[in-house]
């Protein structure tokens, strides 16, 4: 989100990321928009899910909007460094990525439906950045819970490999593997774009559209 700060083009090694810090950074209040706790709880009949797709303030918005999602959270995962400060991540020093969790019901929107917001809300194929934002912590991410969402997951990238083949894009980049531990975002970063509605957001997709399901 700031082109001042470093950008890096690879993940750094875990011996050379930041330490961190024991004290975890914790939401105080609501989720701005459903007036719920913020919480890495899920209830009982709902499912989690974690995806990277470039600034997660962006990312988000995307997903608060459907039904069934009964809330969201910006964050990082996947890199070394635990509980992150926002500046260490955006250093390229900690190998996180800025991430979106979601907490949905099942009953009522699908993993596989999550999956087409993914794929159609960003461009897959960029590597490490999204647009104009460059570095490690744009880097597009599937970060599933259970081997389910792992299988899905990898369906859902090959159908939409060919489609974007067929569609003049490069090879999809996306790393997929199972959840992270998750660390939340500085409290501001939390519904950003519904505090601040005229703020930054990078995100774009390709235009390319995805299947629902594994039948497609």
């Amino acid at each position: 989100m700031f082109s001042f700060l470093e950008k890096k083009s690879e993940i750094i090694d875990a011996d050379a990321a930041l330490p961190g810090r024991a004290t975890s950074i914790l939401p105080r209040t609501n989720h701005f928009l459903f007036n719920r706790p913020l919480t890495k709880k899920v209830p009982d009949g709902m499912h989690a899910a974690m995806f990277g797709m470039g600034c997660f303030w962006g990312v988000e918005r995307m997903f608060w909007d459907f039904k069934g999602v009964h809330l969201t959270m910006v964050g990082y995962a996947g890199g070394h460094t635990p509980n992150a400060t926002y500046e260490e991540v955006c250093s390229g020093n900690t190998g996180h990525n800025e991430v979106v969790r979601i907490v949905y019901d099942p009953k009522v929107i699908s993993y596989e439906q999550l999956l087409q917001v993914f794929w159609e809300g960003h461009d897959p194929t960029q590597g490490m950045r999204q647009g104009n934002d460059r570095g490690t912590q744009y880097r597009s991410g599937i970060y599933a819970y259970g081997m389910d969402q792992l299988a899905a997951a990898d369906t859902s990238k090959a159908v939409y490999a060919k489609r974007l083949q067929q569609s003049g894009f490069g090879v999809i980049t996306t790393e997929i593997i199972e959840a992270p531990e998750f660390f939340f975002a500085e409290e501001y970063h939390q519904q950003y774009l519904a505090k601040n509605p005229n703020g930054y957001c990078g995100i774009g997709g390709t235009g390319v559209t995805c299947p629902i399901g594994v039948s497609a």
